[in-house]
């Protein structure tokens, strides 16, 4: 028996910085620009109907939409939104790596308001969580990965 620890074991090929233990994980910036890619186009389509129906009226809508937005598209066994399309990520399942369901997808839609209630702490959490993960992810039990690593086979399903 040694008298030494035994070395730490060598870093996995491949493994990156915006990895968690699990796997390849989809960086901060790259989360932060589908966010604000999703963000306008719905931004866009709610500014439209307030000024066409009202304020009230126009916002439950667009409340609306994007509840359906989010649910269908992160939901879908793509789990990626135009943003995240665009930018080359996608939601999967934390256990399995599957699709999230509709379900789920709703959880985290309404996580995301969550994780920005206390100055957006929610959203930035996931530079400190070892599997990079946000609120929002945590309440659904998902993660946000890249296209590159786990490769979708048709969009939206």
């Amino acid at each position: 028996m040694s008298e030494f620890p035994a070395p730490p074991p060598p870093p996995q090929p491949g493994l990156q910085s915006g990895d968690g233990p699990s796997g390849p994980r989809a960086g901060f910036g790259q989360r932060f620009g589908a966010a604000l890619i999703d963000g306008i186009l719905l931004g866009i389509v709610g500014f439209v109907l307030r000024q066409a129906i009202g304020q009230t009226g126009g916002g439950l809508i667009g409340v609306g939409l994007g509840l359906a937005y989010f649910a269908y598209l992160e939901g879908s066994t793509s789990g990626q939104t135009l943003g995240k399309k665009w930018i080359g990520i996608r939601v999967i399942d934390f256990n399995t790596g599957g699709p999230i369901g509709v379900g789920r997808a709703v959880i985290r839609y309404f996580g995301r308001w969550v994780s920005a209630i206390a100055c957006l702490l929610g959203y930035f959490w996931m530079l400190w969580d070892k599997e990079r993960q946000t609120w929002h992810d945590k309440f659904a039990t998902d993660v946000v990965v890249p296209v590159s690593s786990y490769p979708v086979a048709s969009w939206p399903n």
